[in-house]
């Protein structure tokens, strides 16, 4: 077995056995069915089972400190609630379980990467699709990571050693980091535009295009975010459900709109999505839900919305019927209602729902908010992508509204945009940090969250690294 299946970067072990198993990845990676099967196994690593990256893990371990979401009254872990109160600190253990799972990832694609690229008893055009199938997933995770945790290792290759100068891993700097993220999407632009229906789901040519266009956006490269959102855009491969229900529908799920999804499948073994469960009511007979992921009220975005928009009844619920009684039944106050499976009442753990990563929507808002950071002011065409979106939410056209905004104006109206559309799809946090903490830490106190801080645009590192890396630092801020 190679080092990486016992020992992830971010968790080193002594190991008191020697693994009986003499299988070595010089003999495993051998066919095409080996090499699917190792990046199949990358995949996995998004959605393990437990409290892991895409089931739950990012809304506890990040959305809880903003202005949307709060600690729900069955979130009972104190480390949950402390990052929902902005007191957290370098010993959460949210923290470290978002670096460990983050890197195991990493460390898989790295597997992948370096054993498939060189095997040429696989064909080059399947080998080279499951490289940059790998480079695409490593990217996804060190663009979390980055903006997690500003200065991170900068790990590239299978960890085949536990010596000292393998596994103590100096970090980067951000823009080391975000050179590498940016080269390996460019690789993966090279992946197919589309699967046949077994192979549904997998990295395209279009989500790497549509990931690239969000890194340059994070990292205000204006022109280059334009131009790679506008290509996803002319490309015609992708568009709006009319119904923004169909963006959360089973029978509509891998749709025209979806350009990367998270995938989950309830029952019988499979992995489910638990967000469903969290978020449901627990107070409702039948219904059976955790109520761990609840909306902060202060915060003000149920208000937010028009009262004809119609993305309010399926992002939130305010009633709902008993399964067991019949009866209707008013909530307290709304719940997120994004993944709730219809199929499953009564055992929201087993929901089918996949979760976007990234979806046509926002990438016409991505268009949007480059144009407009680049050009100075918002254009004609700035205005058509936003307006895209508005217009699929029945709610008034924002050229009709407000013609001639100044670029901060039509900044503010993106960004609300993006939150109104996007919510509890892991998108909040990453806005607001990416704004700076000025304004970061504005919206927090705003909603009431008064212990915000200009250190909470990064978390820190997690004390655990710190301990077994002698080769780490903690952020300034955070010392």
């Amino acid at each position: 077995m190679s080092a990486f299946a016992l020992l992830a970067l971010s968790s080193c072990v002594e190991l008191e056995e020697k693994p009986e198993s003499s299988l070595t990845t010089n003999q495993f990676y051998k066919s095409s069915e080996d090499a699917e099967a190792a990046v199949n196994a990358v995949y996995a690593g998004l959605n393990p089972n437990g409290q892991s990256l895409y089931r739950c893990l990012l809304q506890i371990g990040m959305e809880m400190a903003t202005d949307d979401y709060e600690a729900g009254p069955r979130a009972r872990n104190a480390h949950v609630r402390a990052i929902s109160n902005l007191v957290h600190d370098p010993g959460n253990d949210r923290m470290q379980e978002m670096w460990k799972e983050s890197y195991d990832v990493i460390n898989r694609a790295n597997v992948a990467i370096d054993n498939i690229s060189t095997n040429t008893s696989i064909p080059e055009t399947l080998r080279n699709r499951y490289v940059n199938e790998a480079k695409f997933l490593r990217a996804l995770n060190y663009f979390n990571l980055v903006r997690w945790f500003k200065e991170v290792p900068l790990v590239l290759h299978e960890t085949t050693s536990l010596d000292a100068s393998t596994t103590y891993v100096k970090q980067a700097t951000e823009d080391e980091t975000y050179a590498q993220i940016i080269q390996d999407l460019k690789d993966a632009e090279a992946l197919p535009e589309s699967y046949d229906d077994a192979n549904v789901g997998r990295v395209t040519s279009g989500a790497a295009k549509s990931l690239l266009s969000k890194v340059y956006l994070t990292h205000k490269d204006w022109e280059l975010a334009a131009e790679k959102s506008k290509e996803v855009i002319a490309s015609g491969r992708y568009d709006l459900f009319e119904d923004f229900a169909d963006v959360f529908a089973l029978a509509t799920e891998n749709g025209k709109e979806h350009i990367f999804s998270i995938q989950f499948k309830g029952n019988a073994n499979y992995i489910s999505n638990n967000l469903a469960g969290r978020s449901a009511p627990n107070e409702i007979p039948g219904i059976n839900g955790d109520y761990a992921d609840a909306l902060h009220l202060e915060g003000g975005l149920y208000e937010s919305y028009d009262a004809n928009d119609k993305r309010l009844p399926v992002t939130f619920v305010t009633e709902m019927t008993s399964p067991t009684d019949g009866k209707l039944y008013q909530l307290a106050i709304p719940h997120f209602h994004k993944y709730y499976d219809e199929t499953v009442i009564g055992n929201q753990g087993q929901s089918s729902k996949d979760v976007p990563y990234i979806r046509f929507a926002e990438v016409l808002l991505i268009y949007a908010e480059a144009l407009n950071e680049a050009e100075g002011k918002p254009s004609a065409e700035a205005y058509t992508a936003i307006d895209r979106v508005r217009e699929r939410a029945g709610i008034t056209l924002l050229k009709d509204a407000n013609p001639n905004l100044s670029q901060d104006e039509f900044r503010e109206y993106v960004f609300e945009e993006r939150r109104k559309e996007l919510v509890y799809e892991f998108q909040r946090w990453f806005d607001l940090s990416r704004r700076g903490s000025d304004y970061y830490v504005q919206k927090l106190k705003a909603s009431g969250k008064t212990s915000a801080l200009p250190k909470h645009i990064h978390f820190p590192i997690p004390q655990r690294e710190l301990d077994l890396n002698p080769n780490l630092h903690q952020l300034s801020d955070w010392e």
